[in-house]
């Protein structure tokens, strides 16, 4: 007999809106209960998912659920890192043969942004590029189930679809509320099968969602809740999954850290250290959990010369207990850097662009490409060109502080 699995519904804090609904569940073993999701929501069911995954038995699990529950599956286990237009089309080409009514998208934010991306195109025709920016869609989309086995992205969470341009790699974030995962389920025993540089890279990952959605342009209330429950479940959390990789439930509370960020993400968008990965990704191909952490403390230490975001990075330190309450504004916002600095090393991320293979002839271009990044425009201190510049040179030859693991850990 199987065990049986323990769920919590979370759906009343993740609520959107009156008009956009998103069920989220959590618990170990919770993907056992993906069929009976699933058979309330259609008939024939579409499997997005990847190589890997299929080869970790994952996505035989999850079809057999669903088979089980009596519906007809279609898989579709082609998803690359960073999907494309001709990516997304492929999984199109598949799905229009299986009459398909409801998706499930397995794995990490390639595979829910290959799920989305599909959906857009199965039920509004076109290509990607027509749906670049927000609210494009005019017809309604299919139901979205989405079982993230990464504790990064948080894309289960959010309503865009960041898809790659085939010929310059441009990433187009295609949002619409339609888009949304009807139902989210996060089982941390997903994510146990991940090697041990894919649990930094996303974990790092989501830790950055939760500190540049804190301070957006766009931040409210709402996004403010998500992003320091966020950081506290992720970077209290963390240091134990690298310690001791099998500790389902520290594995858990990263994971729920993660949707909440991409909830933040959803409602507050993303900063400049997002505008300095992506370029990063497409000219050297870093991944992009190590370009984001990398750029992170030198965005946040740019922001906070800004007198609110440096009260938005202070209130996240003391919410979180890095610092007594009492303490100043400048202890205050050192600790959230250290941490941030502590967690990078105990990652085992390189430390500069220069030991990843980037030529300092192009940080002037890369300058460029980062100022022309959507993200770019919510950063909360407005960057220019000469900007970006400054901060790429100083992240060349300067390595993270070190040390922080003696003080903070």
């Amino acid at each position: 007999m199987e065990d049986t699995p323990s769920v919590e519904r979370l759906s009343d804090f993740f609520a959107v809106g009156e008009e956009v609904t998103q069920d989220v569940f959590y618990g170990p073993r919770a993907s056992n209960e993906v069929g009976d999701f699933a058979q309330d929501l259609g008939k024939n069911a579409l499997l997005v998912t990847d190589q890997g995954l299929s080869i970790a038995g994952h996505a035989s699990k999850i079809q057999h659920r669903l088979e089980k529950s009596g519906l007809k599956v279609t898989l579709f286990d082609q998803c690359i890192e960073n999907p494309t237009e001709a990516s997304v089309q492929a999984c199109v080409d598949i799905a229009k043969a299986g009459q398909i009514d409801v998706i499930v998208g397995l794995g990490g934010g390639s595979s829910m942004d290959t799920a989305k991306g599909c959906n857009f195109i199965l039920t509004n025709g076109g290509r990607m590029s027509d749906y670049w920016g927000i609210g494009k869609a005019t017809q309604d989309m299919l139901p979205l189930i989405a079982l993230p086995t990464t504790a990064g992205t948080g894309s289960e969470c959010q309503s865009f679809a960041l898809i790659s341009q085939d010929q310059t790699h441009k990433k187009m974030a295609c949002g619409d509320s339609k888009a949304l995962p009807r139902i989210t389920i996060l089982d941390p025993e997903l994510t146990l099968s991940q090697p041990k540089m894919v649990t930094a890279c996303t974990g790092i990952d989501a830790l950055t969602h939760a500190l540049e959605s804190a301070v957006t342009t766009k931040r409210s209330e709402l996004s403010d809740r998500h992003a320091q429950l966020a950081f506290k479940l992720i970077h209290e959390n963390l240091p134990q999954v690298f310690e001791v990789p099998d500790d389902v439930e520290a594995r858990g509370h990263v994971l729920l850290g993660a949707s909440h960020a991409g909830a933040a993400i959803e409602r507050s968008m993303l900063g400049a250290a997002h505008s300095m990965a992506n370029p990063l990704t497409a000219k050297y191909g870093i991944v992009h959990g190590v370009a984001v952490g990398l750029s992170l403390p030198v965005v946040m230490q740019f922001n906070a010369q800004c007198p609110e975001s440096k009260s938005h990075y202070v209130k996240l330190a003391r919410n979180s207990s890095l610092v007594p309450i009492a303490s100043s504004d400048e202890e205050a916002f050192q600790a959230l850097i250290s941490r941030v600095y502590y967690l990078l090393s105990q990652a085992g991320f390189p430390s500069s662009l220069q030991e990843l293979g980037v030529a300092e002839e192009d940080l002037n271009d890369l300058a460029t490409e980062a100022s022309g990044q959507w993200t770019a425009g919510f950063n909360p201190r407005p960057l220019e060109v000469n900007d970006f510049a400054q901060l790429y040179l100083s992240l060349f030859t300067t390595a993270p502080c070190q040390g922080e693991k003696e003080r903070l850990g």
